[in-house]
């Protein structure tokens, strides 16, 4: 089984499952909280325009295994030297195998090589696979953690792509106030 890195677009007709699977993802993780049957899985992952993730300023890439897409992610502009990772999935028959690890690495060299110093993300109040990656990777944790991480909603992580474990750059990025998720 060879594993290859396909840099592409998100409107790849390879990337479409992927991105369904993330969707269902997260109206399924999410559904007491959106009480919108998926509405709001929906439109996160029609937020951004497929360009956002085009260089100069962004990147979309796709884990591929025998030509079948296995995990994926992006990142784009956040502000002039942050890249903001964005949809790092890998498909739920070949999670724990470090492949998510593999797409934050990617995207990270990616990042520099276009000329960002940072790094920065959100992630869900629902969704702690992604913080244990994101910590495991060397990311800080830019808000409060002796909070529940439900009272965030969005949990901010941040890594300085030039010194990593410098978390004095990342300032700028902490959350600023709390919002409640209410049910």
């Amino acid at each position: 089984m060879s594993l290859s890195v396909v840099d592409t677009t998100p409107l790849d007709p390879l990337a479409a499952p992927l991105l369904s699977a993330l969707q269902r993802e997260y109206a399924t993780r999410y559904a007491s909280f959106h009480k919108d049957n998926g509405e709001s899985a929906a439109q996160e992952i029609a937020r951004y325009p497929a360009e956002a993730f085009a260089p100069p300023e962004g990147a979309f890439i796709l884990l591929l295994r025998d030509g079948a897409a296995i995990g994926g992610g992006a990142f784009k502009r956040y502000d002039a030297r942050t890249a903001e990772l964005k949809r790092v999935w890998t498909r739920d028959d070949v999670r724990r195998q470090g492949l998510a690890r593999r797409v934050v690495q990617e995207l990270e060299q990616r990042a520099l090589a276009q000329g960002y110093t940072r790094v920065y993300l959100t992630t869900g109040f629902r969704q702690p696979e992604a913080w244990a990656l994101y910590t495991n990777t060397g990311y800080a944790s830019l808000f409060d953690m002796s909070l529940p991480p439900e009272v965030h909603v969005h949990l901010r992580y941040g890594k300085d792509l030039l010194a990593p474990g410098r978390i004095d750059t990342l300032d700028d990025l902490r959350a600023k106030e709390v919002h409640l998720a209410t049910r």
